[in-house]
């Protein structure tokens, strides 16, 4: 495919307006520090952030969710988001819950898309998933084996 980027992540980004809450930002920095491979991940996204739209929000103290994912999903209802990319998989129900008119969509999902779409390969596609198998401990997660097994 020639011409187009490689990175899910870039991929997503030029197609997408890309719009998060400040504590996630907050959270993605305490992640950069760490070495490693979460590290390096929240590094990329962080070297991107004249890309992503980051705004604050007043939190509800009292939701069942950490303060990234209670401001992501905050912000998404205040803004009345399309979509909404979570990889919070132990939280997913609540987090589908939460929304209000918004499809929830897993990074897996978003990269099948993507490859229905032509904007990435299968074969970058496959690459990706695999790495974030690898890195997030998802290899028994069904979200992920699903999508790989749409481009086998």
């Amino acid at each position: 495919m020639a011409g187009h980027d490689p990175s899910p992540l870039d991929v997503l980004l030029n197609k997408y307006t890309a719009l998060t809450a400040s504590e996630v930002i907050a959270e993605l920095h305490t992640t950069a520090s760490y070495a490693g491979d979460h590290g390096r991940v929240a590094g990329a996204v962080l070297d991107r952030r004249d890309r992503i739209d980051v705004r604050d929000v007043d939190l509800d103290t009292a939701f069942p969710l950490d303060g990234g994912e209670n401001a992501a999903v905050t912000l998404a209802n205040e803004v009345g988001a399309a979509m909404f990319l979570c990889d919070e998989f132990d939280e997913l129900a609540i987090v589908h819950a939460s929304l209000v008119g918004c499809r929830l969509v897993t990074t897996p999902k978003l990269i099948a898309v993507l490859v229905r779409k032509h904007l990435l390969a299968e074969d970058e596609a496959t690459a990706a998933l695999n790495r974030m198998r690898d890195v997030r401990s998802w290899t028994n997660n069904s979200y992920a084996q699903r999508a790989r097994e749409t481009f086998e």
